[in-house]
C-alpha cells in the first residue's frame, strides 16, 4: 500500500483533526509557560482589561464542584473522554461540505483533550487568562476553554444557517 493511498480512505473531515492537535499543543505550551513564569494568584497586567493570573481549578466551568473532595476529577475526566469520543465520531461522519461544523467539532475536541490532560495529570486545570472591568473579573480561563467556546459558537452559527436555509 502506498503512503498517499492510506489518506484517501480517511473520512473527508478527518483532516480537521490537525486543528484539534494545534489547540492541544498551544494549550499545553501556554499552561506550561504560565506555570513557569506567573506567580500563583498574583495578576500580571498585560493590557487594559486583561491580566495573566495563574489559577488552578479543581472543578468544572466557573469552578463548579471545586470543593467536592476529589471525586469530581474522575467525573469530569470521564465526561471529557465520553464527549471527545462522541464528537470524534460525529466529525468522522460529516458530509464533505460541512466545514463550519467540522471546524467547530475539531475545536471542541482539542479543548476537551487539553483540559483532560491537566485533569488526569494533576487533578486540576490550569487557568491564567483574566479578563476584567473595574473590580469585576470574568472567571479565569485558558486556551482550551477558548477553543471550546469558539467551537460552540461555530456550531450555533451553522445551526442557525441551516435553519434559515431550511425555511
Amino acid at each position: 500500500m502506498r503512503f498517499g493511498s492510506m489518506f484517501k480512505r480517511l473520512p473527508p473531515h478527518a483532516a480537521w483533526l490537525w486543528l484539534s492537535a494545534l489547540v492541544i499543543l498551544l494549550d499545553q505550551l501556554s499552561k506550561w509557560f504560565a506555570g513557569q513564569n506567573l506567580p500563583l494568584h498574583e495578576p500580571v497586567a498585560l493590557l487594559p482589561l486583561l491580566n495573566l493570573t495563574l489559577m488552578h481549578n479543581e472543578g468544572a466551568a466557573f469552578s463548579l464542584l471545586a470543593d467536592a473532595g476529589g471525586w469530581q476529577r474522575w467525573l469530569f475526566a470521564s465526561f471529557a473522554i465520553l464527549v471527545t469520543l462522541v464528537l470524534s465520531l460525529w466529525l468522522l461522519r460529516l458530509e464533505s461540505g460541512e466545514h463550519f461544523t467540522a471546524a467547530g467539532l475539531a475545536l471542541l475536541i482539542g479543548g476537551a483533550i487539553g483540559n483532560l490532560i491537566d485533569r488526569l495529570s494533576t487533578g486540576r486545570v490550569v487557568d491564567f487568562i483574566d479578563v476584567y472591568y473595574g473590580q469585576w473579573h470574568w472567571p479565569a480561563f485558558n486556551i482550551a476553554d477558548s477553543a471550546i467556546t469558539l467551537g460552540v459558537a461555530l456550531l450555533l452559527i451553522e445551526t442557525l444557517r441551516a435553519g434559515r436555509h431550511a425555511a
